[in-house]
C-alpha cells in the first residue's frame, strides 16, 4: 500500500505543477486569504474528507479516519503570499499587482493536498488517523500557527510534522536539526525626535540623520561585542528614512529592524541593552525617541525523536540523494508554535533551480517543483514510520 502511495504520487505529478501554477498566479496576503482557503475547502468537500474552516481565522483543517488503528498525525502547510511584485517572466507568473507567492507556500499548499488525495484512495488500509492542517498567515506576526493551537484541533494529536521547500537548498536533499532549528524573529521600530533646521546652520539643530547614523553603529556592536562569542544572535537594520531635501536637516529619523535569536535570556538581554544605547545616545545629542520592540515567533525547536524520525523516512525515499543533518538557520517560523504544543519535526525539502535561483522573498523567487513530489513522499513514509508500519 506504502509503494502505491508513492506511484499516486508521480502519477498525479502534473497535476501538483497544474495546481501549483494556479495559485502562483493567484496569491494573497496573510489573513485575507479568502479564496485560497475556500479552494482548499471544496478540494476536501470533493475528496469527502472531513473538514473545519476559519479555524483560527482562515485556517483549514481536514481529517482523515485511516481503517487501521495508529497514531494520530498532524502535517502542516501555509498558503499566503508576500507584498512583492513578481518579476518573473514566465507563463504562471503573478497576476495580482505587487502581491507574488515569493516563499514557496503554493508549494507547500499543492503537496499537502496531493498527499490527502493519495491516502483518501487508500483510506481503508491507512493505520491511525491524519490531520492536513492548511495555516493561513505564517509571513505576518502574530501569525496563524498559534491561533489555529489555541482554537483546540491540535489538542489530541500524537505528533506534529512541517516542511519547508527551501531554495538555498539543493533539490534531492532533505534537511532538519535534532534540536534548535530556526531562530526566534522579533522585530523593533525606533523613531528619533530631533531639532530640524537649515543646511547651513547644523549648530542649531539636533541632527536626527546623525544622530540616527550613529546608532545604527552603535547597535550592530552588542552582537559583535556585547554577547558571548558562543551564543548565536543576529541584530539587522532593516529600513532607514529621515529627511525631505538636500538642505534641510531632519527633525526625525525612523529606524526598523530585526533580532533573531534562540535563547530566552540572550533574548531579553539584547533587548535591555538595545535600550540602554538608545538612550545614551538619544541623551548626549539632546533628542527623544520612542523605541517600540516586538517579541514575534518563538525559535523552531524540534523534538529529537520525530526529527530522527524525518531522517529515517526521507532516506527511505528514493528521489532523495542526501539526507542531512544541520546546524540551525537565523530564518524564523511560527511553525514554531506547534512544536510548544506538541512532539514533532521541522524540515527543509531541497528546492534549488539549476539555473535563475533566487532566495526567499525575491521579486524573482521559484523552485524546483520536482521538491513537491519529494516532500509528499516524505511526508506519506513520515506517517508509515511514525506508525511503525513495515509492509508496503
Amino acid at each position: 500500500m506504502w509503494t502505491d502511495l508513492i506511484n499516486f504520487i508521480d502519477h498525479h505529478y502534473e497535476e501538483m505543477v497544474d495546481l501549483r501554477r494556479y495559485l502562483h498566479q493567484h496569491p494573497e496576503l496573510s489573513f485575507q486569504e479568502e479564496h485560497t482557503a475556500r479552494l482548499i475547502a471544496d478540494t476536501y468537500e470533493q475528496l469527502g474528507i472531513p473538514y473545519q474552516s476559519k479555524v483560527g481565522g482562515n485556517g483549514v483543517v481536514a481529517t482523515l479516519q485511516g481503517g487501521k488503528p495508529g497514531k494520530k498525525i498532524a502535517l502542516r502547510a501555509d498558503f499566503d503570499a508576500l507584498p512583492i511584485q513578481d518579476e518573473k517572466e514566465v507563463p504562471y507568473k503573478s497576476k495580482v499587482d505587487g502581491v507574488m507567492h515569493a516563499c514557496a507556500h503554493d508549494g507547500h499548499t499543492t503537496t499537502l493536498l496531493t498527499v490527502a488525495k493519495a491516502m483518501k484512495q487508500f483510506q481503508e488500509q491507512i493505520p491511525g488517523t491524519v490531520v492536513f492542517v492548511h495555516q493561513h498567515a505564517e509571513e505576518l506576526t502574530p501569525g496563524g500557527a498559534k491561533s489555529i493551537v489555541e482554537s483546540g484541533v491540535l489538542d489530541d494529536v500524537d505528533a506534529v510534522f512541517g516542511t519547508h521547500l527551501w531554495t538555498s537548498t539543493p533539490y534531492g536533499h532533505v534537511q532538519t536539526a535534532p534540536k534548535e532549528f530556526m531562530a526566534g524573529a522579533d522585530q523593533f521600530s525606533l523613531t528619533i525626535k530631533g531639532k530640524g533646521g537649515h543646511g547651513a546652520m547644523p549648530h542649531q539643530t539636533k541632527d536626527a540623520i546623525a544622530i540616527g547614523s550613529q546608532l545604527v553603529a552603535n547597535l550592530q556592536q552588542i552582537v559583535s561585542r556585547r554577547v558571548d562569542p558562543l551564543g548565536t544572535a543576529v541584530i539587522t537594520i532593516g529600513t532607514f528614512h529621515a529627511g525631505s531635501t538636500f538642505n534641510i536637516i531632519a527633525d526625525t529619523a525612523t529606524i526598523t529592524g530585526t533580532v533573531r535569536t534562540f535563547e530566552p535570556a540572550l533574548q531579553d538581554f539584547i533587548i535591555g541593552e538595545m535600550e540602554k544605547i538608545i538612550k545614551g545616545t538619544c541623551i548626549s545629542y539632546g533628542a527623544d525617541y520612542d523605541f517600540n520592540y516586538v517579541k514575534g515567533y518563538p525559535p523552531v525547536v524540534n523534538h529529537p525523536d520525530e526529527a530522527a524520525l524525518v531522517l529515517q523516512a526521507a532516506n527511505q525515499v528514493e528521489d532523495v540523494e542526501r539526507v542531512e543533518e544541520v546546524v540551525p538557520s537565523m530564518t524564523g517560523e511560527d511553525f514554531s508554535y506547534y512544536l510548544l504544543k506538541k512532539p514533532g519535526a521541522f524540515f527543509f525539502t531541497g528546492a534549488q533551480k539549476q539555473t535563475d535561483n533566487y532566495p526567499h522573498h525575491h521579486p524573482k523567487f521559484d523552485i524546483d517543483e520536482r521538491a513537491m513530489a519529494v516532500a509528499a513522499k516524505t511526508f506519506i513514509t513520515i506517517v508509515k514510520e511514525y506508525n511503525n508500519e513495515t509492509s508496503c
